[in-house]
């Protein structure tokens, strides 16, 4: 597969190179909001995690792609930078090796409506092609991504396992996702009031398309818990850990997690689910997990950061 109209900036020339999460520290010093979505597919002959990363600060938009490599050992990465001066460059393609296999990550970004958001809502695609088959394809213009690769779909429907935000903010901090992918999406916003007034008693509300869904007192002796929600009929386990918030002097982010449940299959809160999510890799498992009507493997983290 070749591109005809040229390769954007890739930071890697497909060599393999341990790929970790963006650390929440470099992050905030970088005014960088990052937006990462983990799904669960086979691709070269093994389950593996594929991550897409969106990200964006004052002078790059940029999109990465890696792949789970073999034992999970490590991962197969490339970046595209997207500059607003390249205009022709916001279409292409990206060829690199995951355990012998070739893969192609193949991408069409030219009319996309970003809406000023870092992840873009409409009008793309990003694909990823192995064995001649679509492994992972992300964005609404799924007919032209097909067209282009000139590939099938995979039989193994892919599965989103976790999505990861950072997001800015005052007081206020939203966002919009799917809980499960055949439903609408969901408005989601978190909001602490009075964290900074003198002698106030710091109050966290969390509402889900417009209506109250968890509301906590005396933030101060409750900075961190958990409580089930209901989100048209869907049980929703809500974690929340505000203490940095609360008490730290550095830079100060609020973590939530949104995890979706079944009511045979009650969740437990546990300090290590994010680690254990996102190193999840059996598709079999998920699948049948799925089918079975069993807990959703899918969990949203949101990282909210306090701008003063």
């Amino acid at each position: 597969m070749h591109d005809p109209i040229g390769i954007p900036a890739c930071f890697s020339s497909g060599t393999q190179r341990p790929v970790d999460d963006p650390n929440p520290t470099s992050v905030i010093r970088a005014g960088q909001s990052v937006f990462m979505s983990v799904y669960s597919t086979k691709i070269a002959g093994q389950c593996r995690l594929i991550t897409i990363t969106w990200c964006k600060n004052l002078l790059l938009h940029g999109l990465s792609v890696s792949v789970q490599g073999q034992d999970g050992d490590e991962d197969y990465r490339c970046k595209v930078e997207l500059k607003p001066w390249y205009f022709w460059r916001k279409q292409g393609s990206k060829q690199f090796l995951v355990d012998g296999s070739t893969v192609d990550v193949v991408w069409d970004l030219k009319a996309a409506k970003f809406n000023g958001e870092t992840e873009p809502r409409s009008d793309y695609y990003v694909a990823i092609v192995c064995e001649e088959e679509v492994v992972l394809l992300v964005g609404d213009q799924k007919k032209d991504a097909y067209r282009r690769t000139g590939c099938r779909p995979s039989l193994i429907e892919p599965i989103l396992v976790s999505r990861k935000e950072h997001l800015f903010g005052k007081k206020r901090y939203s966002t919009r996702i799917k809980f499960h992918e055949k439903e609408s999406f969901h408005e989601i916003l978190i909001e602490c009031n009075n964290i900074s007034a003198t002698g106030a008693d710091p109050e966290l509300e969390i509402k889900i398309d417009g209506s109250i869904a968890l509301h906590v007192k005396h933030l101060h002796w409750k900075f961190r818990g958990n409580e089930c929600v209901d989100i048209n009929k869907t049980k929703v386990e809500v974690y929340w850990d505000v203490h940095d918030w609360l008490f730290s002097s550095g830079p100060r982010h609020g973590m939530f997690i949104f995890k979706p449940i079944s009511s045979s299959s009650p969740e437990t809160a546990q300090s290590t689910q994010e680690q254990a999510l996102t190193e999840k890799s059996s598709c079999a498992a998920e699948e049948e997990d799925d089918k079975a009507g069993g807990s959703s493997v899918f969990s949203l983290f949101v990282y909210a950061w306090k701008v003063e």
